[in-house]
């Protein structure tokens, strides 16, 4: 999720019944990052998934 729509997916996540729902959040906006900066969000979001799996 972008950081300019994690209060949208927060109240999707309530209305569907989960609410605290964790998510990876990457900067906003995507559409004008450059080829290194999707990068740098994709490692971002990468790091944040992983320890949403892996957490104990």
């Amino acid at each position: 999720m972008t950081s300019r729509f994690v209060s949208a997916a927060e109240m999707m996540s309530r209305v569907l019944g989960m609410p605290g729902y964790a998510f990876a959040t990457i900067g906003h906006p995507v559409s004008s990052a450059t080829d290194d900066g999707l990068r740098d969000m994709a490692r971002m979001a990468i790091g944040q998934g992983s320890r949403l799996l892996l957490r104990a």
